[in-house]
């Protein structure tokens, strides 16, 4: 059994059990697929595939072996990276959510190629289930996201608060840091992130504990577009402070609070339980949770 015996199974397994497609993506012949796979369960004396009528279907077995097998390969891959690029510092991936990666990963990239000049960074911003998509294919290192992580699969481990604000018009008649009743803020027009934002969820649960599911006249991907409306008049956000912060400085939004509702969060380190992290993604990993402490954080500007 070798790498290559686990690569080509993997190709069968990622082509829905699909041989020919296998074969087409590994610039290889069927037979030689087939070969290969019969070779696998000699050697392990375990049937991996099995017919059901003209469709192949994974086993049992199969599947074991899948999940070992994706480890094994995203393993060697990583060595053969990292030994290849040494004298460079190697590569690593990293996956950032839609809020992160506007606020925060520009910030995290910049100060850490500063420290480490020759390690190269290549960066997904994208929305959380993507990312976890990604974790679990191996196509990322590790992820910085807003919200609860949804596969066991995948550890998570908390680095970083996150306060939202509920923002209105400057032209509302609330002063900054006004308490106002629950009553009043369900009367509010809502302007929110979209469904399974991590700022989203926080703020669903939030609410759906005080028995209340928000209706928002404004669902969109962009929390600048938020803060925009909210400039206009629109109705009132809930968004991470720092999108609202020169916007308040300017007074031309205001920050109010709601009786009885908190709205906070923790952003999290998120990677595959049997990933292999290496120092340079490690590094990076440190960076960000000294973030705070070691850089001052600044404003989205909008």
């Amino acid at each position: 059994m070798t790498i290559r015996h686990l690569r080509i199974f993997l190709a069968v397994y990622k082509n829905d059990c699909n041989v020919t497609r296998a074969a087409e993506s590994l610039s290889m012949s069927q037979p030689a697929v087939s070969l290969a796979i019969r070779e696998l369960e000699d050697y392990y004396g375990a049937k991996l595939f099995e017919r059901l009528g003209k469709h192949l279907s994974i086993t049992q077995a199969g599947i074991m072996l899948a999940e070992y097998a994706a480890s094994i390969s995203d393993l060697f891959e990583s060595m053969e990276e990292n030994l290849r690029d040494w004298e460079k510092g190697g590569k690593i991936r990293v996956g950032a959510s839609l809020t992160i990666g506007t606020q925060l990963m520009p910030e995290y990239v910049r100060a850490y190629q500063e420290r480490y000049p020759g390690v190269e960074v290549r960066v997904k911003v994208e929305p959380q289930e993507y990312l976890e998509e990604k974790l679990l294919s191996s196509e990322l290192d590790f992820a910085l996201v807003e919200g609860a992580v949804q596969s066991p699969i995948l550890e998570a481990h908390q680095y970083m608060q996150d306060h939202l604000a509920v923002i209105c018009s400057a032209e509302a008649g609330f002063q900054n840091g006004q308490v106002i009743s629950f009553e009043q803020f369900r009367k509010m027009p809502l302007l929110l992130r979209e469904k399974g934002s991590g700022t989203r969820d926080t703020v669903d649960q939030v609410l759906a504990a005080a028995g209340f599911a928000a209706d928002p006249v404004w669902e969109t991907f962009s929390s600048a577009a938020l803060v925009r409306a909210v400039i206009c008049g629109l109705g009132t956000a809930i968004l991470p402070f720092r999108m609202a912060a020169v916007p308040l400085q300017r007074k031309q939004v205001t920050e109010i609070r709601v009786e009885g509702l908190e709205f906070s969060r923790y952003y999290s380190i998120v990677y595959h339980r049997k990933k292999h992290l290496t120092e340079s993604a490690a590094n990076f990993i440190e960076l960000c949770r000294n973030y705070e402490m070691d850089y001052p954080i600044s404003t989205y500007n909008g």
